[in-house]
C-alpha cells in the first residue's frame, strides 16, 4: 500500500449525519491515506438508520466490512474497539497526523472540552490536544445551546477546528450526495488533503 503521512484517525458519533463520516472515510481511503477509525455504539445505529448498513459487531468485523465496501490496500483501515487502550491512539508516543470527529455530537463536544477519557474515541482526542495535532470537531446540533456554545469558544481557544455541519448552496447542489461532498471537501482542505468532490469559489 502507497501511504501518504501518518495516520488519520476518524471518529464516527451518534449525531445525525452519518453520510458525512462515511464519506470522509471513503475519500481518505482513496487518497491512500492510512485511517484509524473509531465508532460510537450510537455513531454505528445511527449509521444503520441513516444509510441502511448494518455494521459487524467486533471492530476487526467492522475493518473487514468497510476494507471490502471502499476497496482499501490491505492494513490501510485499522478499526479499535471502543475500550481498547492499547492502540495507538491512546498515547502522546504515537500520535496521528490529525484527528477528525464527524460528525461531532455535543455530548462528544463536551467530553473532549473538560478532558473526560472515558473510552477510546475521548482519549484519542485529549492526546491531539496534548501533543497540539490537529483536531477537528464535525458538530452536528442546532439550535446551539450556551453550553454548547462556550464548549466550542473554550476548544476553539486551544486550536481545535470547529466546522458545524453547515454544507454551502452557491454551487447550486442537485443532490444530496453533493450537499455531503461540499462538506467533506471543507474537512479535507483542513486535513491538506486534495480532493475533486466540489468546485472551488471562483472556479468552474
Amino acid at each position: 500500500m502507497s501511504e501518504s503521512g501518518e495516520p488519520i484517525t476518524l471518529a464516527i458519533t451518534g449525531a445525525s449525519g452519518s453520510a458525512y463520516g462515511l464519506r470522509l472515510l471513503q475519500s481518505l481511503l482513496a487518497a491512500r491515506r492510512q485511517v484509524y477509525l473509531l465508532l460510537s455504539r450510537p455513531g454505528q445505529l445511527v449509521i444503520k438508520m441513516e444509510a441502511g448498513l448494518d455494521l459487524p459487531n467486533t471492530p476487526a468485523d467492522i475493518q473487514t466490512f468497510f476494507t471490502e465496501q471502499f476497496q482499501a490496500g490491505e492494513g490501510q483501515l485499522r478499526v479499535f474497539g471502543r475500550e481498547q487502550w492499547t492502540a495507538p491512539v491512546a498515547s502522546g508516543s504515537n500520535p496521528a497526523e490529525a484527528m477528525v470527529v464527524c460528525p461531532c455530537t455535543t455530548s462528544t463536544l463536551s467530553s473532549i472540552a473538560c478532558g473526560a477519557s472515558n473510552n477510546l474515541l475521548e482519549r484519542a482526542a485529549d492526546v491531539m490536544l496534548k501533543e497540539q495535532r490537529k483536531l477537528i470537531l464535525v458538530v452536528r446540533e442546532t439550535p446551539f445551546s450556551a453550553i454548547h456554545l462556550e464548549n466550542m469558544l473554550k476548544l476553539a481557544r486551544l486550536g481545535v477546528v470547529i466546522m458545524p455541519a453547515c454544507p454551502g448552496f452557491y454551487n447550486q447542489p442537485q443532490t444530496i450526495d453533493e450537499i455531503v461532498d461540499f462538506m467533506v471537501a471543507r474537512v479535507l482542505d483542513q486535513l491538506g488533503i486534495e480532493h475533486q468532490l466540489a468546485p472551488r469559489w471562483g472556479e468552474g
